[in-house]
């Protein structure tokens, strides 16, 4: 089973990144052939300061492998040192109905949010359909909210077989993350950066723990009951503790006679402790940029073999 996943090289990144794609990503590399990328050419609709987006990449590269990705197990590279996905997206272009673009909730969600359109952001799904399909991936795992990326990919392929002969290019299937820890941000909507609301993987201590002792609450006194489900606090402690350690912070929640604070302080804590050897880690990389720099380099020769196969099984259907 070959199993195909990106993530975004957006800047720091924060404990809904880790929860929502990261961490399943690592335990995945256990299953199957992996294949993990950072996805500069999707960030370019965003990111115009090139400085910026090497950064980012790096930041991105030194994370992954701090919180866990093994590079004998998961093939690890930036998407901008596979140049067949380009090409690879061009071909799907041609015979992408533009209904289909049309329908995609992404390009539409961005806009709302501000993002001037281009043709690289309306023509995003197709990319994204180029860097499933050009390494025959099996299994692509997503959450709930990107299900659509998946679908737009499998009719892309069905297309293509159906124009130029079956089996030309694997179907994928979407592995929906059923069981995905949900995230909150710390204002209680759903953590992002746009919202300003973060928890990052490897912040400097004295922000994140202001962050965390800034987290919203309601008005209820110290020795009143609480719920802890309702809390944001105790929501995201879940994320960090174990299931002892939960069952006793909810059990005080509605006794009543702790505060917000005293959690609040609890949930620092799980949080940094949680992390404590990925930041040890994290420090290592810091300090050995060849071996990061190797890592992406071996993961982008592998990718690279396999993309220009199933290109080269592309052109030839096509008569290039």
């Amino acid at each position: 089973m070959r199993i195909l996943s990106g993530i975004q090289p957006s800047g720091a990144l924060h404990i809904g990144n880790y929860f929502g794609m990261m961490e399943p990503s690592i335990r995945l590399q256990d299953e199957g052939e992996a294949y993990y990328f950072i996805a500069d050419y999707h960030a370019l609709t965003t990111i115009h300061d090139g400085a910026v987006l090497r950064q980012n990449c790096q930041e991105a590269a030194i994370a992954f492998l701090a919180c866990g990705l093994d590079p004998e197990k998961a093939v690890f590279f930036r998407h901008s040192a596979v140049p067949e996905v380009t090409e690879l997206s061009w071909l799907l272009s041609t015979v992408t109905p533009m209904g289909l673009l049309q329908r995609c909730h992404s390009y539409k969600d961005k806009i709302d949010k501000g993002i001037t359109p281009s043709h690289g952001l309306f023509a995003y799904p197709v990319l994204m359909a180029a860097d499933i399909l050009i390494y025959d991936s099996d299994v692509v795992p997503v959450g709930k909210d990107q299900k659509q990326h998946v679908e737009v990919t499998r009719d892309i392929a069905i297309k293509i077989n159906e124009t130029y002969g079956e089996g030309l290019l694997k179907i994928p299937e979407p592995r929906i993350r059923e069981s995905m820890a949900k995230v909150p941000g710390l204002d209680g909507q759903k953590m992002s950066k746009s919202y300003g609301n973060t928890l990052d993987i490897f912040g400097p201590e004295k922000q994140q723990r202001k962050k965390v002792m800034r987290i919203v609450t309601d008005s209820a006194g110290v020795e009143e009951p609480k719920d802890p489900e309702a809390s944001l606090i105790y929501q995201l402690y879940q994320l960090f503790a174990d299931e002892a350690s939960q069952a006793t912070m909810a059990e005080e929640f509605r006794k009543g006679g702790t505060g917000y604070g005293d959690f609040k302080k609890r949930l620092w804590e799980a949080y940094w402790e949680y992390f404590a050897p990925m930041r040890a880690r994290r420090e290592e990389l810091l300090a050995n940029d060849d071996y990061v720099q190797q890592v992406l380099s071996d993961g982008a020769e592998k990718a690279r073999e396999l993309a220009s196969t199933v290109l080269g099984r592309v052109r030839n259907a096509m008569g290039l």
